[in-house]
């Protein structure tokens, strides 16, 4: 299989504002760091062919001794792999442990917004172990989804105010393994997808390997941009759009009941499915969000994802689509090229969990506002030049920083085995340079040692003259 050549304006677009043109430490090793970060991060994927040296240099208007430089490091590390006329492609180091962002050996990840299990996922997968014995006798094989766990979301969205049967919902491998199953369905090469801009990085994942093209539409500064939205969908003519209202994934935000109803009377007009990830929607601190976006017009062509991953553990890897029940047989048979159905250990595991959640969730959300004032009040006092608004649900804050210099943040903390969410991975083309995504999820004492471990590389970066001259817009 060939590889993927990457274009050298897109991988300028990438890199972002990658250069500190005040700091002692080399030029080619600052392209090279910026360069290992987007590998680590995935948005340079595996396989993937970079521009030439002399093409790359006159892109970034550096020497090409600065690429070939930043590329030899990146060969003597195992990120690059090259051949004499055929350029460099993206390799991982050949290692035990992979270097992805999850598995490194490093003192501290801040860039993965995720809970550790609690002491009930022990005890669904033990509820789960002894209900496991009356479905021995049968195959295993469901590609809808275990009928009583199928029934038991179904409840849990009529509870909602989205009225649902059982043939309405399909369990799917998490919420990813749902949007890739769904765009696989209606989508085909070249589509347009419209997205709120930021968004979860994954999804754009998504979206791009199913070789479809994202489309962002802006969020303001509080809400959403109903008109923008609008404007796009006749502009573009996408083939879906991709929404997250519940505790939006990176900015927590969470769209009323007014927005909700626009949105949906739009898709309604406009024919324009959408896709809603809920993978937040538990995750409310003040108050529980509206109902569903799909319960505001019957009309609308909304289908709905859900996931245990945020909500319980991101461990158990089971999520749901809530659609028509014409829509889920047709997404019954496109799975039929990926996959046989989901784990019934999960399935049933999830179950209990469901059924058992009023006990366990309302306590989980305290801890979780705690550890949002914890982390808001340290950042403030440690960074006070950061901007930030108070999630109303969720996992994380949305950090605008006084300048574009998260790549070079995140770059420089990559070197000391520090990880950081950069607001790049949340944009399209290298969009949100200014941003950081930082979550609240770990323990408060842990992200105060992570915050004051991070500290001197932004007092440092700070201190550089020209950095807010650079930066600021």
């Amino acid at each position: 299989m060939s590889s993927r050549r990457f274009g050298s304006q897109s991988l300028v677009r990438l890199l972002g504002h990658w250069q500190q043109p005040s700091s002692r430490t080399p030029l080619w090793r600052q392209l090279a760091d910026a360069l290992r970060l987007l590998i680590l991060d995935g948005r340079l994927a595996l396989d993937t062919r970079l521009p030439g040296e002399r093409e790359l240099a006159a892109a970034l208007t550096v020497s090409r001794t600065t690429v070939s430089s930043a590329l030899a490091h990146l060969r003597d590390a195992g990120y690059l792999e090259s051949r004499h006329g055929s350029g460099s492609r993206i390799i991982l180091p050949d290692s035990h442990a992979v270097p992805t962002r999850a598995a490194a050996s490093v003192a501290l990840d801040l860039s993965t917004a995720a809970l550790s299990a609690g002491p009930e996922i022990h005890q669904a997968y033990t509820h789960a172990l002894t209900a496991m014995t009356q479905h021995l006798s049968q195959t295993g094989y469901d590609q809808l989804g275990l009928p009583e766990l199928r029934e038991t979301i179904a409840a849990r969205y009529c509870s909602r105010g989205l009225p649902t049967r059982a043939d309405e919902i399909m369990v799917v491998n998490g919420a990813v393994s749902g949007l890739a199953l769904v765009l696989r369905m209606l989508t085909g090469p070249g589509d347009r997808v419209v997205v709120d801009h930021p968004t979860y990085p994954l999804a754009i994942a998504a979206i791009q390997g199913a070789s479809c093209r994202p489309v962002g539409v802006a969020l303001p500064e509080s809400g959403w941009d109903t008109d923008g939205f609008a404007a796009t969908l006749a502009q573009t003519a996408p083939r879906l759009a991709y929404l997250m209202p519940d505790f939006h994934n990176p900015t927590g935000r969470c769209m009323d009941v007014a927005t909700r109803q626009t949105i949906a009377d739009i898709a309604a007009q406009t024919r324009t499915t959408l896709v809603v990830d809920e993978t937040m929607v538990d995750l409310w601190f003040d108050a529980p969000p509206p109902p569903p976006l799909a319960a505001f017009n019957p009309q609308a062509n909304i289908i709905t994802l859900g996931s245990a991953g945020k909500s319980f553990w991101g461990g158990l890897r089971l999520g749901w689509i809530r659609a028509s029940s014409r829509t889920i047989a047709t997404l019954a048979q496109t799975r039929d090229t990926l996959d046989l159905g989901s784990p019934m250990l999960e399935q049933l595991a999830t179950l209990w969990l469901i059924e058992h959640s009023d006990a366990f969730l309302p306590a989980r959300r305290q801890m979780l506002s705690e550890r949002r004032d914890r982390c808001g009040a340290l950042m403030r006092e440690h960074f006070p030049e950061w901007r930030f608004h108070e999630p109303q649900g969720g996992l994380s804050y949305w950090v605008e920083l006084p300048g574009r210099v998260a790549t070079q943040f995140g770059a420089r903390a990559e070197t000391l085995g520090i990880h950081l969410g950069t607001g790049t991975r949340f944009g399209l083309s290298g969009a949100f340079d200014r941003y950081l995504r930082m979550p609240f999820s770990m323990d408060s004492a842990e992200l105060e040692n992570a915050l004051l471990r991070i500290k001197p590389l932004w007092t440092t970066l700070n201190k550089s003259d020209s950095f807010l001259k650079r930066g600021v817009i």
